[in-house]
């Protein structure tokens, strides 16, 4: 999958003027990229559209516009777009209540090294975890991990057929499993390994 140039981008004024549009399709295609596990976690599969779109409101918001630091961005958010052969996911577990929250995340240490993805007729694929810094303690884990999933080329040529996919959490206080994905979800994540 491409990764985000500076060619890529426009002026803000230019985005400003565009972003009504380019918001509402990002919407469309986020729901496509989201996969709930449980009642309270939540795969967000990032691709290009993704990250572009939150650089241009990154840019918007800070009104970034010296190359050196579109450049520095772009650093920071390319490594977040698949490579063809994995998936590269935000896993963020989600607890409105602050103390239901805390309790949760001082239960759930580990939940990030323990959620798979499986194509059918394989093995499960666990999580290369938090390539950037350690987000988790011996009291608590954070309630956002970052995630890549890594595929040989035989699992990727059958999820490309339409093999089923089982995303599960093994963590003893969190078994959940999301299978059957809808179909919308699976085309779009087969595109990432393009």
């Amino acid at each position: 999958m491409k990764k985000i140039t500076i060619a890529d981008l426009m002026s803000i004024e230019a985005y400003e003027v565009q972003r009504p549009a380019i918001r509402q399709a990002i919407m469309e295609h986020k729901k496509t990229r989201r996969v709930a596990l449980g009642p309270n976690a939540m795969l967000h599969f990032e691709d290009y559209m993704v990250m572009r779109y939150q650089v241009l409101e990154l840019m918007r918001v800070e009104k970034i516009t010296a190359e050196a630091d579109l450049l520095e961005e772009l650093r920071a958010y390319n490594p977040l777009i698949p490579d063809g052969n994995n998936l590269k996911v935000t896993f963020m577990l989600e607890y409105p209540d602050e103390e239901e929250r805390s309790l949760a995340l001082s239960q759930l240490i580990g939940i990030e090294e323990l959620i798979s993805i499986q194509i059918d007729g394989f093995s499960p694929v666990y999580p290369v975890t938090n390539e950037d810094l350690t987000r988790s303690t011996e009291e608590k884990t954070s309630s956002v991990h970052y995630l890549r999933f890594e595929f040989d080329t035989e699992m990727i040529r059958a999820a490309k057929a339409g093999a089923n996919w089982t995303i599960r959490s093994e963590h003893l206080n969190y078994p959940h499993s999301a299978t059957k994905l809808p179909p919308d979800v699976t085309q779009s994540l087969q595109r990432d390994f393009d």
